[in-house]
Formats: structure tokens, C-alpha cells, sequence
């Protein structure tokens, strides 16, 4: 059966900080409603290769998005282009480059806002400052949620890795940061788990205390995910998933056949340690 689903990336978020300062998704995991898992990013622990890595389930070196500077659209099947292949409907709040990748290349301010695009991502939101509001990033989602019920839409927002490059990822600024993030979590998650959402909360990769990230060190490359959702998901504490088998994961509960991504949508679902539960006979 199809499970919509919504994609958060908290952008620069690592791992501990996100089990420190996440009260809200937190009170998920404690109350049963979610679960959470460290994963490691593919490397290099940069934006860029990782938002394709997220959407292809291919690492850097695979599909060749190696840096932040290759700007060209993604060469390889994805969850936007198989969902638009479905008949799906998609959108995004979500950084400039997220257009580049799946709609346009390079980007230009007219594509700010795009309707009925032909690209992967039918509806969009896009913004280049980074230090654009994660409140208005969310009220921009919710936007596109109300106006087309995508079936799959990201919210990505990016003032978790801003305050970190100007403060360090051990500064009070990226971790309340990340408590800002929680607030706008809390705020919009329960809304949409009403509407029957699947909800994952990720991070693309951490943040080094010298207010950088790029390489092998944990604090760049540990990072969290949240399942949330106890009726879609096991949230089963000794399953295991990696960064690459996310967009398998999420054709999975799109239903869409995943042929082309790294990670087969089977290895998550149905048995022990497994992400979903077997469908209901």
C-alpha cells in the first residue's frame, strides 16, 4: 500500500547534538512514536554529493556529484523522477541546489517558485541564502502541502550547518540552532501525521567543531534518523539502515519500483530487524 511521505533534512545536523537538543523528536522515540538511528555519511561529507547520495542511493564516487562545485542535473534514476514516472505528485522546500540536481542547471532566481515543472520535482519552493529562516522554509512547505498533496516532498532547511560554519559545530549557536529546528518539528510533524504522512527526519552530515565538515571524523559524518510514524514503521531499535538505503526506503512506502537505486526497497521491509512490517493479509 502507498504511504505518502515527507522528508526533512536538517542540514549540517550531527548526530549527538541531535540526541542532545532534539527534545521534541526525542519525546517520540521515548513515547513509541518514532525511533531513532545513527547512520554515517557517505564521503566526502559534503552537501551537494549527499543530497544526490539521499535521493540515488549511490554514493560520490558512483554517481559523480564528488563536490559542491559539480553543478549539473543528477544522471542517474531518483526518488523525484521515479515518483513522477508513477503518476506521483512531488515537491520541495528546499535549497537552490536541489533544483540544480532535479529540475535546472544552473539555477536562476526565476525558478524561485515553480508549478507543474517537467522535472523531478513538480513543485517547488527554492531558496540561496543560507541564512534563510527555517520558520519561513517550513511555512514555504506547508505552503506546497496544502496547495498539491504531494504524494513525496522535502523540507529542507539550512540554518543548523549556517550557524555552524560561523560558530563551529560545538558552539551554544548550532545547537540552539538545532533546538529551533525541534520547535518548527513539533509544530508542523503532528499535522502531518494526520494527514497520513510518513515522516523522516535526517541530516545530510555533521559539523566539525572548527566550524567545517567535509571529512572522516564523526562529528561530519554521524548523523541522525528518525522514523516517524508507529503505524508505518517497525521502529524496531536493532534494525539497521545506511544513508544509501534511504531512497530505497522511501520508494518502498511510495510503492513505486525502485529500479536503479543502490539500495533495494526489499532489503527494508518484512522480518526481524527490518525498517516496515509485513503488509497486512
Amino acid at each position: 500500500m502507498m504511504r505518502p511521505v515527507i522528508l526533512v533534512v536538517l542540514d549540517g545536523l550531527r548526530y549527538a547534538t541531535a540526541r542532545a537538543c532534539l527534545g521534541y523528536a526525542e519525546a517520540l522515540v521515548e513515547g513509541g512514536a518514532a525511533q531513532v538511528y545513527r547512520l554515517r555519511s557517505a564521503l566526502p561529507s559534503l552537501s551537494r554529493p549527499l543530497y544526490e547520495t539521499l535521493m540515488t542511493g549511490l554514493v560520490p564516487l558512483d554517481h559523480g556529484v564528488t563536490g559542491n562545485t559539480v553543478v549539473r542535473l543528477s544522471r542517474h534514476p531518483n526518488v523525484f523522477s521515479l515518483a513522477r514516472r508513477a503518476g506521483l505528485v512531488t515537491a520541495a522546500a528546499a535549497y537552490h541546489w536541489f533544483c540544480e540536481l532535479y529540475n535546472h542547471a544552473p539555477f536562476e532566481p526565476r525558478f524561485r517558485r515553480i508549478e507543474n515543472a517537467d522535472g523531478g520535482i513538480a513543485h517547488g519552493a527554492f531558496y540561496w541564502r543560507d541564512d534563510y529562516p527555517d520558520d519561513h522554509l517550513f511555512a514555504d512547505a506547508q505552503d506546497l502541502l496544502l496547495r498539491h498533496a504531494p504524494h513525496f516532498m522535502l523540507v529542507h532547511p539550512m540554518n543548523i550547518d549556517d550557524a555552524g560554519h560561523r560558530h563551529g559545530g560545538g558552539s551554544a549557536a548550532y545547537r540552539n540552532a538545532a533546538r529551533h529546528a525541534d520547535d518548527l518539528l513539533s509544530r508542523h510533524v503532528p499535522d502531518w501525521l494526520a494527514r497520513g504522512y510518513a515522516v523522516l527526519v535526517t541530516s545530510d552530515h555533521g559539523m566539525g567543531d572548527d566550524a567545517s565538515h567535509g571529512g572522516t571524523d564523526v562529528t561530519e559524518t554521524e548523523v541522525p534518523l528518525y522514523t516517524i510514524g508507529a503505524d508505518t514503521f517497525t521502529l524496531d531499535p536493532a534494525a539497521t539502515i545506511r544513508q544509501t538505503d534511504i531512497a530505497g526506503l522511501i520508494a518502498a512506502l511510495l510503492a513505486i519500483p525502485g529500479h536503479g537505486l543502490a539500495a533495494p526497497a526489499g532489503v527494508l521491509r518484512y522480518g526481524e530487524g527490518a525498517l516496515l512490517p509485513a503488509p497486512k493479509s
